[in-house]
């Protein structure tokens, strides 16, 4: 049997029996080797590389990656469970599977020729390689098209040099999709994507970011000093890597989207619970109006952030175009995961400020949702921009 889920704008998506055997095989393996962990790694900003391995042997490192490549061959649907049933969990180990999932293996994915996929595919989608993606610089967050890494082409290689910050995997990662310039400063036709393999001269790891929350998600400096790589790892050609990232970026945003989502439930389900079992003046506080409102207004938005990921990820699997769609689903799950995370904490009153319960990490976590991949402020401006030239 299939549960459909209706939505005002017409969509209907249906819980296939894929998606529930793949929600139940993640929560169980969530539950077995990530919750016994999450403060200890979090407190060492320790990235467990190991739990990555066996999530790629379970083909969850390679959710969207066709069979023949070694992936698992599922849609977007699932890829959404998955992140969702992680993050609820651990958000640091949920960015990690999102970034490697719809970021670096899913630009190869997308825009490698066939040579390429075969080499790089199979490695990632079993998390044999853990993968990167290098798009922002020090100077150029969201002015992506001001970039100052370059690649200049010798003969049969590119030579690079620059650096890229704040990347997930940036240390750890086996691979990492890389922007670069190969143009004009701020001609979007002047930026190229190419794949650098780890343990090629001229490439390092720079600074480890010291952060706020999703401290077991590593983020660090790539460092480029005269990297020599072939031009067959060159995606697509020269000069397309702008238009590819944003392509990419689509897609990322309904990754980070299901990400705030995971975030948003395990707080309120953390909060819910809590509520029904702290008793003050002889009754439990989910029967006070004051914690129960709080209550409604999380499953609220919690399920309206749910429809619009959901949206998104059937028009993507459809290959209908969704920069706005995803636009949306990203910013306000984000902002619904701050929110919840923030009320959850309130919920539990001075324990939500400690370590000794869960709240306190959703919120630290939750914070990173409306930052990566796009602040809300960029997402509205996509948002509007696709809005007007409607």
């Amino acid at each position: 049997m299939h549960e459909v889920l209706d939505n005002p704008l017409g969509y209907n998506f249906t819980v296939s029996e894929n998606q529930e055997m793949v929600r139940k095989m993640v929560k169980d393996f969530a539950e077995k080797n990530i919750r016994p962990n999450v403060m200890e790694w979090d407190e060492s900003q320790y990235f467990p590389v190991e739990v990555f391995k066996k999530l790629g042997e379970l083909g969850l490192m390679g959710v969207l990656v066709p069979e023949e490549f070694g992936g698992s061959g599922f849609g977007y649907q699932e890829y959404v469970d998955v992140i969702v049933e992680v993050a609820k969990v651990c958000g640091s180990v949920g960015l990690s599977v999102a970034a490697h999932n719809s970021l670096c293996t899913g630009h190869i994915m997308t825009f490698a020729n066939e040579e390429q996929k075969r080499k790089w595919l199979p490695k990632l989608a079993t998390a044999e390689w853990i993968g990167a993606w290098g798009l922002t610089e020090a100077n150029t967050g969201s002015d992506a098209m001001r970039m100052m890494t370059t690649a200049v082409r010798e003969g049969d290689e590119y030579v690079i040099n620059g650096a890229k910050n704040w990347i997930t995997h940036g240390k750890s990662g086996d691979v990492a999709v890389v922007m670069v310039r190969t143009g004009e400063k701020g001609d979007s036709k002047g930026i190229s994507a190419i794949v650098v393999e780890r343990g090629t001269p001229g490439f390092s790891a720079g600074k480890k970011e010291n952060k706020l929350g999703m401290r077991a998600s590593e983020t660090t400096e790539m460092i480029f000093d005269n990297c020599r790589v072939p031009v067959a790892n060159l995606l697509g050609k020269e000069g397309e890597g702008f238009k590819q990232a944003m392509k990419v970026l689509d897609g990322g945003r309904i990754s980070i989207a299901a990400l705030s989502l995971g975030i948003a439930k395990g707080a309120y389900e953390a909060a819910v619970a809590y509520s029904k079992e702290r008793h003050q003046f002889g009754q439990p506080i989910s029967s006070f109006q004051g914690i129960s409102f709080k209550l409604a207004d999380m499953a609220t938005e919690i399920e309206a952030a749910e429809l619009l990921i959901r949206q998104a990820a059937d028009m993507k699997n459809r290959g209908v175009k969704m920069t706005k769609e995803s636009a949306m689903a990203k910013y306000f799950a984000s902002e619904v995961a701050v929110r919840a995370s923030t009320e959850a904490v309130q919920i539990f009153g001075g324990y939500g400020y400690t370590k000794d319960f869960p709240v306190e990490k959703f919120y630290r976590d939750s914070k990173l949702c409306t930052i990566g991949e796009g602040t809300s402020e960029i997402q509205k401006i996509v948002i509007a921009r696709e809005v007007l030239n409607a």
